[in-house]
């Protein structure tokens, strides 16, 4: 792997980065082509329906919310718009019809956008977890850049990916454990998260995978795009630097086989651990319910889901998997 040369990131060896591929400290890597073959031709793939609607209408926000509203609004898959404090945020924004370098073959979303293009609010700034297709969409990034121009925030090496595609686009690379801030009073830092990154089969984990706390005066938000549980290991290390959130936006689906897909992808069981481990008041589920990654039903998730929350004796109303359209005003802690 030495001789192979990084196309998207050269900077110095780290506790995660050995010069060429970043790596999870103490954890796992994804599994290689053989498993991903024995996954594929081993049958149990549930079958999704073509299309979904909804049981909410797209949602038309409004341009700004301000005083202590936090306000989330799920478009579809790990898309969500953040308001809070005069901002408005887009986490992994994905308008297009499939997730895959093709327009022709890939998953493809059954479920129509939470809020049409058009009825976006002003776009501050974009989130871009890493870049796996159902996560980084250029496509969808240029329409943003063309009728928002938003600041965009991502891990090392997803900027090289970006400014290929959007030369002038304003972004942010970070590490893990750096900040940025916006404005007077509202800082993001990089955190750690179990996962790995792909555009090709030519640079796997050649760019950051990450999650991030955005802090604002009226509350800490924890979002976390792809992670695997790693025995709670980060969720930990993210209470005890920052004290606890007021959400969490953590990922719920796309978590079968569990033999393929643990280190990856937390399920749900795993997901209300996490939110009880890094202190978060609330939590909206999201990564389900929009394009078929994986081997489980549409609505298993949000069927485990309950059952984890009864488990652990979290109240549904503490944590809500959040479909197309459906706002979530967090309550003030």
């Amino acid at each position: 792997m030495s001789q192979i040369r990084n196309p998207y990131y050269t900077g110095p060896i780290s506790d995660h980065f050995d010069g060429t591929v970043f790596f999870n400290p103490e954890g796992e890597a994804p599994l290689g082509f053989r498993e991903l073959m024995r996954w594929q031709f081993g049958g149990g793939r549930s079958i999704w329906p073509k299309t979904v609607r909804s049981p909410f209408p797209q949602a038309k926000p409004d341009s700004r919310v301000g005083g202590d509203t936090l306000r989330i609004t799920m478009i579809g898959h790990a898309s969500l718009l953040i308001q809070v404090c005069g901002l408005n945020i887009l986490t992994d924004p994905v308008w297009s019809q499939r997730t895959s370098p093709f327009s022709f073959i890939g998953p493809r979303r059954v479920v129509a956008p939470g809020i049409a293009f058009k009825d976006l609010p002003p776009i501050d700034i974009v989130i871009v977890t890493h870049n796996h297709y159902d996560h980084l969409d250029l496509a969808t990034l240029k329409r943003l850049h063309e009728e928002h121009s938003p600041h965009i925030v991502t891990p090392l090496g997803n900027d090289t990916i970006i400014h290929r595609a959007l030369p002038e686009a304003k972004i942010s690379d970070m590490d893990w454990g750096d900040q940025t801030s916006f404005w007077d009073d509202i800082t993001i830092d990089c955190e750690p998260c179990h996962h790995w990154s792909a555009r090709t089969s030519q640079d796997r984990r050649m760019a950051l995978w990450a999650a991030f706390v955005i802090s604002t005066p009226s509350g800490k938000i924890y979002h976390v795009g792809d992670t695997g549980f790693h025995d709670g290991f980060n969720y930990r290390a993210a209470a005890a630097k920052h004290g606890g959130f007021r959400l969490a936006n953590l990922p719920i689906g796309a978590y079968e086989p569990r033999w393929f897909m643990r280190a990856q992808h937390q399920n749900p069981q795993e997901a209300v651990e996490g939110m009880r481990l890094c202190n978060a008041s609330y939590a909206a589920g999201h990564h389900f319910g929009t394009v078929q990654l994986t081997n489980e039903g549409i609505e298993a998730p949000v069927q485990a889901l309950e059952v984890a929350l009864k488990d652990q004796g979290v109240t549904p109303e503490k944590f809500r998997p959040l479909r197309a359209g459906e706002v979530f005003d967090v309550p003030a802690v």
